[in-house]
């Protein structure tokens, strides 16, 4: 038992008690004419009080009591009624009792419609004790039948009161809980939602940066394999240096391309160089000078890579070519002139790069497109907005 309900019940006790110390100096003070009935009235106040404090206690509540069984509601709320009925044959005064035995019909009711009915046909009941004690005296009848039919009027209104206030605590606990649940779960959705980013986030920047440069290593080394030239050795050598740095720098949590040297240009042609001398293919770059925002550029570049990545891997191509342009989008074209698409498409599960790349650039609301090339060829393109960019990095500089 919580302390609330503790301290409710304890005021209950102390409320019957009074009531009975009450109902006992009335007996003795305004006595009937018939011997031992004060003994009488003493006995049915102590029988009330008997099924308050043995039956009906522990269901006074408006928080947590449990409900009675219907046998035992039905026990209690008859015991009470007719103590009180007799009592009230007695002696008028003891309608004071209603004051308690009218709640606690409430508080054993398995409904609101119980307790009415149940409240209803306590006032017959006690009209009825009222005109035996005054002898079906007209008067005395309907004195019984107001007084019954007031308290009975009263008890069910503030009855009713009283449950809607409970139904709406009840209803308030349960959305509480709900509320709590739905918060409990949003936050571990939340950090699984976090986690997954995170782990994709390490995924792109892993295959866009150290896998690519293992990838370069392992072709190196398979030409080296057949002419052991030292050139081939010092690309290899290069490359490695290159992969060192990159996993240092993911340790760190940092992109590798997030401070470059130079500009974005610069970094395209070193780029383009370096493919060239890996590979024996031709790569033409034309990038433009104008500047974008650092995480633009960083996308861009990784683009670059990962379409640079895609020609050596798939498509056997002669020539290459990587254009910049910079207007009111950044619009990157990495294209070729090897055996094409044939038939893959970027949601055809067949690996990471296009879709890693298509949802690195859609972080930044840019676009990324591929397709064929007459007569052959592939041309890879990306188009990132700069005005939405600029206007969302505005923003939150004004924050």
């Amino acid at each position: 038992m919580n302390s609330a309900m503790h301290r409710e019940r304890l005021g209950w006790d102390i409320a019957s008690g009074a009531l009975f110390i009450v109902i006992t100096v009335i007996a003795f003070v305004d006595a009937p004419e018939s011997p031992g009935s004060p003994w009488t009235l003493i006995a049915i106040a102590a029988g009330i009080f008997a099924v308050y404090v043995f039956g009906a206690r522990r269901f006074v509540s408006l928080r947590e009591s449990p409900l009675p069984s219907p046998l035992t509601s039905a026990t209690l709320q008859i015991s009470l009624v007719v103590l009180l009925a007799i009592g009230t044959s007695l002696a008028p005064n003891m309608l004071l009792l209603q004051t308690i035995v009218l709640p606690l019909i409430w508080m054993t009711s398995r409904s609101a419609r119980q307790s009415v009915i149940v409240t209803l046909a306590n006032a017959i009941v006690l009209t009825l004790a009222y005109s035996v004690w005054g002898g079906f005296d007209p008067a005395v009848v309907v004195a019984g039948a107001l007084t019954s039919g007031l308290s009975a009027a009263f008890s069910i209104a503030l009855g009713l009161w009283i449950t809607r206030i409970a139904e709406w605590g009840s209803e308030r606990q349960r959305l509480l809980a709900e509320l709590t649940e739905a918060q409990t779960s949003l936050e571990a959705a939340s950090r699984e939602a976090g986690a997954t980013a995170e782990r994709s986030r390490l995924a792109r920047e892993v295959h866009d940066t150290i896998a690519q440069t293992l990838t370069s290593i392992v072709m190196l080394a398979e030409r080296a394999r057949h002419d052991g030239s030292a050139d081939t050795l010092a690309l290899i050598e290069e490359a490695a240096r290159d992969a060192l740095r990159e996993a240092r720098t993911l340790v760190v949590v940092e992109s590798p391309a997030s401070t470059p040297s130079g500009s974005l240009a610069q970094a395209l042609h070193r780029l383009g160089e370096r493919f060239q001398r890996e590979t024996g293919v031709t790569v033409h770059v034309e990038a433009s000078e104008c500047s974008v925002p650092r995480d633009i550029q960083v996308v861009l570049l990784r683009c670059a890579q990962e379409g640079l990545a895609n020609v050596r891997k798939h498509a056997a191509a002669g020539s290459a070519s990587v254009v910049l342009a910079i207007g009111e989008d950044a619009t990157l074209t990495v294209r070729d002139d090897g055996r094409g698409l044939r038939e893959a498409t970027i949601d055809d599960g067949r690996g990471f790069g296009l879709s890693g790349m298509r949802d690195r650039v859609a972080l930044v609301g840019g676009t990324l497109g591929v397709t064929d090339v007459v007569p052959n060829g592939t041309d890879l393109t990306v188009r990132i907005p700069l005005e939405a960019v600029e206007l969302s990095s505005t923003e939150r500089g004004s924050e």
